[in-house]
């Protein structure tokens, strides 16, 4: 089940701006190493969901996956082959907006070279570029 927002207080949003880097989210808090954006954009729920079951898979329930970002920014479409006008589509995905430094995904409890070879597969199902960190490190 893709993650999304129990309730919200408007249904619809605008794009916005990603400007400047990660001022929160920027460390690793929760395990020992972790996966960091190196550029902005959104994430959408499906692929948070593709990388953390990539994740739980090639450890075998071993040790803890933390996520560290929520998709809570509707975005919509119009469906296909329907004219210009009438209005604003209705929501197609939640996205997640994360800027260069934010931290997605954090693995505790597992060696070092396990922990880096789940994130990399997990980097993979990610849309934007990132690095693995320890704890400690900022960009």
């Amino acid at each position: 089940m893709a993650m999304m927002p129990k309730r919200i207080k408007h249904r619809k949003q605008m794009r916005g701006k990603m400007r400047g880097n990660a001022t929160r989210g920027n460390t690793v808090a929760f395990g020992e190493y972790g996966l960091q954006t190196t550029e902005q954009g959104w994430i959408s729920a499906r692929q948070i969901e593709a990388g953390r079951v990539s994740a739980t898979h090639f450890l075998h329930r071993e040790g803890k996956v933390y996520i560290r970002i929520f998709p809570d920014k509707p975005v919509s479409a119009k469906p296909l082959e329907t004219r210009m006008g009438k209005g604003k589509g209705e929501t197609a995905k939640w996205v997640a907006v994360v800027k260069p430094g934010s931290v997605l995904f954090e693995i505790g409890g597992v060696p070092e070279t396990l922990a880096k070879d789940a994130l990399r597969r997990v980097a993979h199902k990610m849309p934007v570029r990132c690095r693995l960190v320890h704890r400690k490190q900022t960009l």
